[in-house]
């Protein structure tokens, strides 16, 4: 089965709600996503998407779209590593500058880069 998207973008979600299996919530923050998949990760998923791609700061966009494995195993310690990191990371990015308060266009902008982000992704994926 493939890959579990979790995201907070409409947009990833309407265009792949049919073929992937989705945890969506428009209402999760850019760091509620992090924080949702390194709880996933602790159940024995694996990141198939690093947590921070994309030239987009943390502290810019309020979208943030990441992949992990269908499947669960035995906790994963490079994952783990890596999502802590992002986590890390993205509080770094927030503490100095928070994510301004974009107009809707701004923010209609951004979705656009989260969807195009794991749209290369997953036709890399699928050409393998």
């Amino acid at each position: 089965m493939k890959d579990i998207i979790v995201t907070n973008n409409r947009y990833v979600y309407e265009k792949y709600k049919d073929d992937f299996k989705i945890k969506f919530d428009e209402n999760f923050t850019y760091l509620d996503v992090i924080k949702y998949v390194r709880d996933k990760i602790h159940e024995g998923y694996k990141l198939t998407t690093h947590p921070l791609s994309g030239s987009v700061k943390p502290n810019e966009t309020p979208y943030k779209t990441i992949m992990i494995s269908n499947d669960k195993s035995a906790l994963d310690y490079d994952s783990l590593a890596i999502i802590e990191d992002s986590i890390a990371t993205a509080k770094k990015f927030m503490n100095n500058k928070p994510t301004p308060d974009w107009t809707e266009s701004v923010l209609d902008d951004f979705r656009v880069i989260d969807l195009s982000l794991i749209e290369n992704v997953i036709k890399k994926m699928t050409h393998i």
